[in-house]
């Protein structure tokens, strides 16, 4: 990559409008972090419209947001980011911010997050990262309070389980449920967010997971940096552990994800937590939410592919899906439901549905 000062925008622009805004805000705050605009490059891009870039300054990186304000709000960020530094949770410092252009200067926490240090081969050696991971998680939900977050309520909770029917289902496998399945997948959706309402509410960063968890510079700070919570909301205990086991893009055996989750529990039930005396009815719990949000992932990765042009994100459907089929035919409750699954997976004779691509 070229240093030249005469090309000091290092990144590929779709509007060049936005391009010479952004050259003229990076000019601006330079001066006062030390940063060195030929450094420019990509660190990273997300699900959303956001994508990061990272540069040099001052003996050490610097992180750029470019988030277009007709696209993003900035806002829940910068609110989450207090709330989580209050906390006592690592999270990025924001040290400018253009709210109107949606350009945001951070420091830089690190660069490998938690996911890539993972050793699939040996889920033993990963439990200090994931006890790191629980004592965050934990001191973000003692914190909680009412009224602070979005509520993570009935509404939102079943608007995002239709992005399953509506993006997965009718979208990306062209299928049209009858009057039948159709109660069916509706009384089951009825019947998780019941279920998952039920718990108390804390916190939650709601994509709590190893490809948000970052490995900090520093080899002596304990704590794991925490990124992508914007979407914090005010919901269900079950769900960021839910979210940490049943990860979009790994999978650990059953025996892996009881021991994490056991040792979460046996440790938020000792500071405090509200998450029950009986561990059984909490991993139900857990469950019963991990289902929740696999079938919202896999209409939002439907939709990343169909309408936002990424289609990396649809290869991991087929690990949604085994959650979802585990989850659903361990309950009796769930059996219609997984019937339904199976019928549009094609792993049983359809009956009933009008298909298109596949």
């Amino acid at each position: 990559m070229s240093d030249s000062a005469s090309s000091p925008i290092q990144v590929a622009w779709s509007d060049t409008r936005r391009a010479a805004a952004f050259n003229s805000w990076l000019q601006q705050v330079a001066p006062a972090h030390g940063l060195q605009p030929a450094t420019l490059r990509p660190a990273s891009a997300d699900a959303s419209f956001r994508r990061y870039l990272r540069l040099d300054g001052a003996g050490t990186t610097f992180i750029i947001m470019d988030a277009p304000p007709d696209k993003e709000d900035c806002r829940p960020f910068v609110k989450v980011a207090a709330l989580m530094a209050q906390a006592g949770l690592l999270v990025p410092r924001i040290l400018a911010w253009d709210e109107p252009q949606g350009f945001m200067l951070l420091d830089d926490l690190g660069t490998q997050t938690m996911i890539e240090v993972l050793d699939l081969a040996d889920p033993v050696a990963n439990l200090p990262l994931y006890q790191r991971a629980i004592d965050s998680l934990i001191a973000w939900q003692l914190a909680s309070k009412p009224g602070v977050l979005p509520a993570y309520d009935d509404a939102l909770l079943s608007r995002e389980l239709a992005l399953f029917p509506d993006w997965y289902l009718q979208q990306h496998r062209a299928v049209t449920l009858d009057a039948t399945q159709q109660e069916t997948v509706d009384k089951a959706f009825r019947l998780i967010v019941q279920r998952n309402l039920a718990f108390p509410s804390v916190y939650v960063h709601r994509d709590f997971m190893p490809r948000n968890l970052m490995i900090p510079r520093d080899p002596a700070e304990p704590r794991l940096a925490v990124l992508d919570f914007q979407d914090a909301v005010y919901g269900p205990i079950t769900y960021d552990i839910a979210c940490l086991m049943r990860d979009a893009f790994i999978s650990w055996d059953e025996e892996v994800v009881l021991d994490v989750t056991i040792r979460y529990w046996q440790k938020a039930r000792k500071a405090g937590l509200p998450v029950g005396d009986d561990f059984g009815e909490f991993y139900r719990g857990v469950e019963w939410m991990g289902l929740q949000r696999h079938l919202k992932v896999a209409g939002i990765f439907a939709r990343l592919t169909l309408r936002d042009g990424k289609p990396r994100y649809l290869a991991d459907a087929p690990r949604f899906l085994n959650y979802i089929r585990t989850t659903a035919n361990r309950y009796r409750e769930l059996g219609p439901l997984a019937k339904v699954i199976d019928q549009v997976e094609g792993t049983e004779p359809v009956t009933g549905f009008a298909f298109g691509r596949v």
